[in-house]
């Protein structure tokens, strides 16, 4: 049975060249970085590098580069620290962030009594930017704003640059989830106006359970794990020295093909939204997942013309198929709840129609795509 993975937003297959790096990492520098023997030299000389290779491509120092278990991890540290530690009294982010943020903004009105606000969409499913000049005008509180840059079920980019641009208008801080961002885009923290951002090295064909949080120099972020005085005091906790140079050797491999690679996956999903189209011209896209400019290359996400009991059964169809996809996020594909993100940008009609996110990556192929349309298609003639 051909065997088909397009749900490269959840997880990525590991580069080859990243397992290798790995095995060697796990064979020959199995030192604790904190020893100060030679073994635990070589393994913090080679995190260090690690450190530094992963700032200059973004253009940070060093010492703004902590690393973390992944993208849910740095956004909870930063969050919960923001809140406890810096003094802000408000949160302004939206309806369709990643739980990683939604949930711990909610834990932290409870916790420590302070204001949550979301703002609402506009009719694509971008957070309002006028609402958010707005919010941020509203009174002297100090606020953090958070807001991912690329949605991880529908695609939609945000303007990050005007985003930021008001938070510094406003004095407020500006925290953005780049989970399905960074391996996938190029950045400049020196240009873009960011505060913090959030990275996980799964999402670009590197190892799980590790990620970073960029915290700009002299911020006042406090650690979220308290223990040992590992990663500057910022993370308890003996490093994962095999997962950290596996993040560094992805981020290299990455961005030094990224050009390539991302004309390659746009082709991908031109061709599959066509093929869909043909196929299944009823067929909606959710968000701005069906464009190419204002969508990340990266995903399309797919409100098909399937009734509820057809429904029922799709996605369980296409896994018999060989197919992986995704109802939602990978998070919340074992919920009943559907998926937040379309519950707040979808109508009515197109709730009771089953989505689908399909999420392509460098080891696609047309014939990948051909086969996934032809099974929906006709899965829809059954």
């Amino acid at each position: 049975m051909k065997r088909v993975y397009l749900d490269n937003a959840a997880t990525t297959q590991v580069r080859e060249e990243v397992i290798e790096k790995m095995q060697e990492a796990l064979r020959d520098t199995y030192g604790n970085p904190s020893s100060t023997h030679g073994f635990g030299r070589s393994a913090k000389t080679a995190i260090e590098q690690a450190r530094k290779t992963i700032a200059k491509i973004l253009n940070a120092q060093p010492s703004e580069i902590i690393f973390t278990s992944g993208g849910t991890e740095a956004d909870n540290m930063i969050l919960r620290s923001a809140v406890k530690d810096l003094g802000v009294q408000r949160i302004i982010t939206s309806r369709i962030e990643h739980h990683a943020v939604l949930h711990t903004a909610e834990a932290l009105t409870e916790e420590y009594g302070i204001e949550l606000q979301c703002i609402p969409l506009d009719g694509e499913g971008n957070p309002d930017i006028e609402e958010l000049e707005a919010a941020l005008k509203q009174d002297d509180k100090k606020k953090l704003v958070s807001l991912m840059h690329v949605n991880n079920e529908i695609g939609n980019i945000l303007d990050i640059d005007k985003v930021g641009q008001l938070c510094r208008e406003h004095g407020a801080l500006f925290h953005s989830d780049t989970v399905q961002s960074i391996g996938h885009f190029h950045w400049d923290v020196q240009k873009a106006p960011v505060d913090f951002l959030a990275a996980a090295a799964h999402k670009f064909h590197g190892p799980k359970g590790i990620g970073f949080a960029y915290i700009r120099k002299n911020s006042g972020i406090q650690p979220l794990i308290l223990g040992g005085s590992q990663e500057r005091g910022y993370r308890a906790g003996t490093e994962a020295f095999h997962n950290i140079v596996g993040l560094e050797a992805a981020m290299v491999a990455a961005y030094e093909s990224l050009e390539e690679e991302r004309a390659y996956v746009a082709e991908l999903k031109h061709y599959f939204i066509e093929g869909l189209k043909k196929a299944l011209p009823e067929v909606h896209f959710n968000g701005l997942s069906g464009t190419a400019d204002r969508g990340t290359y990266t995903l399309v996400n797919v409100c098909l013309p399937f009734d509820e009991q057809k429904a029922l059964m799709l996605l369980f169809h296409l896994d018999l198929k060989g197919i992986a996809c995704s109802k939602g996020s990978a998070c919340q594909s074992g919920s009943n709840q559907g998926s937040h993100v379309l519950n707040e940008i979808l109508t009515e009609e197109h709730l009771k129609r089953p989505s689908i996110r399909f999420s392509f990556s460098k080891y696609n192929t047309k014939e990948d795509l051909d086969h996934v349309i032809a099974t929906l298609k006709e899965f829809a003639e059954e």
